[in-house]
């Protein structure tokens, strides 16, 4: 499988960068790896942001933490009347009744609103104009947001908003692949087809 150093050279690449280079009816790009190097991957991730703004590249990458967007997501919206933030209202629910908090959470997680705002996200990103460019969004958190919602069904609910055209989404993924058979952390296999190119040497 290709390595960080190789994956980096990948994303500096001016050919990989265009978008509308290649065959691009799926514009998802899986790294997978061990799902014990999840922090030291968060911080190569923050590195990768880094060194791809400098001028060298002028490459502008908004790094999306699919937990972190989903909390933020709930947080924003209110339980009518009874509470101002739907996230804080679940996190109290949850204590009395973690089996109906965990429904509510999946049923969001599941949404077309909750599709429709990473949608918002990345779209107002990738219209800032000036001078750098925007080719790829990265995705990461997948882990932390099982079992709520898995990859593979994110992927495929999000196609009918995905811009192919306009941006290259990089999913980085804890866990292992051979073939067609997906395992998030090692473990959990996923038995649907990922709609998404997985990143080798």
């Amino acid at each position: 499988m290709m390595t960080v150093d190789q994956l980096f050279a990948k994303l500096c690449s001016k050919e990989f960068q265009d978008v509308q280079n290649g065959d691009l009816f799926y514009n998802f790009f899986i790294f997978p790896y061990p799902a014990r190097e999840e922090y030291a991957m968060r911080a190569q991730i923050d590195d990768f942001k880094k060194k791809l703004i400098r001028p060298t590249n002028y490459v502008d990458v908004l790094v999306l933490n699919l937990f972190e967007e989903f909390c933020t997501f709930l947080d924003n919206q209110s339980f009518g009347r009874l509470h101002p933030s739907y996230l804080n209202y679940l996190l109290e629910k949850d204590k009395a009744d973690s089996a109906a908090a965990m429904k509510a959470l999946t049923l969001k997680a599941n949404s077309e609103q909750f599709y429709r705002y990473i949608h918002e996200r990345i779209i107002t990103h990738v219209m800032i104009d000036d001078d750098k460019v925007r080719p790829y969004v990265f995705l990461h958190g997948i882990g932390l947001m099982y079992p709520l919602l898995r990859t593979s069904v994110f992927l495929t609910n999000y196609e009918k908003y995905n811009k192919t055209s306009r941006y290259k989404i990089i999913v980085f993924y804890p866990g292992t692949v051979q073939g067609t058979d997906y395992e998030l952390f090692g473990l959990i296999n996923d038995h649907h087809t990922y709609r998404g190119i997985v990143l080798n040497d």
